[in-house]
């Protein structure tokens, strides 16, 4: 089903009003991957350096207390933030600001404060024209993440049963909830991607990690559990369900069908770390977790951080 967005919403995701604009001219779209491909062609093609400068504007500064959003955003780099990593921060910020007449811009997602102070010390150097049209590709990831996010977050919405949803406004119309089970009910939309999905970040370089192999698969053993326990050693039980590579933005292809429901059961997600970096202490990393019969409609985002000597992952959206 196509996903309809307001200006406010993509005012959310881009500080830019022109950006906003042309978006919600162009909404509904089918999928949040054409929503994003056209994001890419309003912020690169379609709008002015003044768009830009905007939508920098509307950033706060790396390291400076911000929004909810944003902090969440830097999770990564604030867990690891030191004192004097912040103060070294906030002296290139400036030095920054004052070469180029616009904040340092990064894509944050992932990476630590340390690995941001060094991008920002190897970024002053660049000559402004093109450090401007660094930062507004920089501006684009963050662009696409924040649009991932919305759709995600809608994509919940949508799946609300349709007398669920008229039992929620019913209350709030103080409408008798005997007239609201009389309507026909509607089945949840379907989802705009499948169930369950991933992407790779390369933390040492701050950069997404193409050419990555990844593999999901599923319990199936014969077991009185749902799954597998630990130090239970006995691999045989699982079942390949897709594999695909990740892509340049470290987005890995389509792992499962698009099913509306996920079998409960525990599901791993394996990646290739060894072939992907050869020289470092994982041959490979798998990832394993579980689906409970109240989460077979949810959608299951388990992306992987790594770099040659250490990993990291959460459940995303």
């Amino acid at each position: 089903m196509a996903m309809a967005i307001g200006e406010e919403e993509w005012l959310g995701c881009c500080g830019s009003s022109d950006f906003a604009m042309l978006m919600a001219k162009a909404s509904p779209f089918p999928s949040v991957e054409s929503a994003i491909e056209a994001a890419r062609d309003v912020w690169l093609n379609q709008l002015n350096v003044k768009a830009w400068l905007d939508a920098f504007a509307a950033h706060p500064q790396i390291g400076v207390s911000s929004p909810s959003r944003t902090l969440t955003e830097q999770s990564t780099a604030l867990a690891t933030a030191s004192a004097s990593t912040l103060h070294d921060l906030s002296l290139w910020n400036s030095r920054y600001r004052e070469k180029f007449g616009f904040i340092f811009i990064t894509c944050a997602s992932g990476r630590t404060h340390s690995e941001m102070l060094e991008e920002l010390k190897q970024r002053y150097s660049n000559r402004p024209i093109f450090e401007l049209e660094l930062a507004a590709k920089e501006q684009m990831k963050i662009v696409e993440l924040r649009i991932a996010k919305l759709f995600s977050d809608k994509a919940k919405i949508s799946t609300i049963p349709q007398e669920d949803r008229l039992r929620i406004i019913g209350g709030h119309l103080n409408v008798g909830s005997t007239e609201a089970k009389a309507e026909k009910p509607v089945q949840p939309s379907k989802r705009t991607r499948p169930p369950i999905t991933t992407h790779v970040l390369d933390v040492s370089q701050g950069s997404p990690a193409s050419g990555v192999e990844v593999v999901l698969e599923v319990w199936s053993g014969n077991s009185s559990h749902a799954g597998p326990r630990f130090g239970q050693g006995d691999i045989s039980g699982w079942s390949m369900v897709g594999a695909s590579v990740t892509d340049k933005d470290g987005r890995s292809g389509q792992l499962m069908e698009m099913v509306e429901a996920l079998n409960p059961g525990t599901y791993r997600i394996s990646f290739n770390t060894g072939k992907y970096c050869p020289g470092g202490f994982f041959p490979y990393v798998t990832i394993a977790f579980e689906v409970r019969e109240s989460q077979k409609l949810e959608h299951f985002h388990v992306p992987l951080l790594v770099s040659p000597f250490s990993f990291t992952t959460y459940r995303g959206s």
